[in-house]
């Protein structure tokens, strides 16, 4: 981890680099429809972070963060609930994403009582 990265920034990345080779491995049908938004949701959540990092006003991009971090946890749940991954793999996905949405939240609230 870098001395100067956010912790959740380099969680996310973490996590990217952990469940990107997990979605690759999707049977095709799941892999292009439901395993392409994970990936980009996840890319996303990435690049939203690292520009909140570097901008003023932070809450909006925060928010938006929060919803998506509510969607990948649905699209995580329905790959478990489709037999697509299994329950091991499914409870590190939402501890990580627990972590992530903890400090992200905690972010939002610094920046609520900033204003």
């Amino acid at each position: 981890m870098k001395t100067n990265e956010l912790p959740v920034i380099q969680k996310t990345y973490d996590l990217i680099k952990w469940y990107i080779p997990i979605i690759n491995r999707l049977p095709r049908i799941h892999k292009f429809a439901i395993g392409d938004r994970i990936t980009k949701f996840l890319y996303e959540m990435l690049e939203d972070l690292i520009i909140a990092r570097y901008t003023r006003d932070k809450i909006l991009i925060l928010e938006k963060l929060n919803a998506k971090l509510y969607i990948l946890r649905h699209q995580s749940r329905l790959l478990f609930d489709f037999t697509l991954i299994e329950e091991k793999r499914y409870i590190h996905i939402n501890t990580q994403l627990h972590e992530i949405g903890s400090e992200i939240g905690g972010w939002l609230k610094q920046q609520k009582n900033k204003k």
